[in-house]
């Protein structure tokens, strides 16, 4: 990594921990009421509101940028840390590339896991009602069933998704 980029991600870092703590929000707003106190003195005019705009509005733009590279940082840890537990666990492997998949198809799936969730808890309270056991397999197989079509949802969206990379730009091999 260059001298600059370890620079800029050592000063994102850190604007990102001091600006998210109180000392940051009391300086803040105790500018805000000193500049609200000279309001008298400079007669409430133009430029007086002027100085509060500009200066507001240049830390939020810088912000924006530090905040957000901070963000995909953390979001890029996340993500890996997410995708060693799907790889080290019983978990299915197909879905550690599920987050280069299009929108619809993220939702497809999605919806999914909605209904697998909702299965589960129709099943729990059946079996509350019916005999543990009958339900047990009932539950296994509707378990089974939402999987494959899981599954079957994360193979289309995978296809879909090369269909949409063959467009004739070169694509970096897996």
């Amino acid at each position: 990594m260059s001298k600059l980029a370890t620079a800029f991600r050592s000063f994102a870092e850190a604007t990102a921990r001091y600006s998210g703590k109180p000392a940051a929000f009391l300086i803040a707003a105790l500018i805000v009421v000193i500049w609200a106190a000279t309001g008298p003195l400079f007669g409430f005019g133009d430029t007086w509101q002027l100085v509060i705009n500009t200066g507001t509005t240049i830390i939020t733009f810088l912000m924006v940028f530090l905040i957000q590279n901070s963000q995909n940082r953390d979001s890029a840890a996340v993500q890996i840390k997410l995708d060693e537990l799907i790889r080290s666990t019983r978990a299915r492997n197909s879905l550690l590339d599920v987050d280069n998949l299009d929108e619809d198809a993220l939702e497809r799936i999605r919806e999914n896991y909605r209904k697998l969730a909702h299965n589960k808890e129709e099943a729990a309270r059946q079996s509350r009602r019916a005999g543990a056991r009958a339900r047990r397999q009932d539950e296994s197989e509707e378990a089974c069933e939402e999987v494959k079509e899981i599954d079957r949802e994360l193979a289309k969206a995978s296809a879909d998704h090369a269909d949409a990379g063959d467009d004739g730009e070169d694509k970096p091999p897996k």
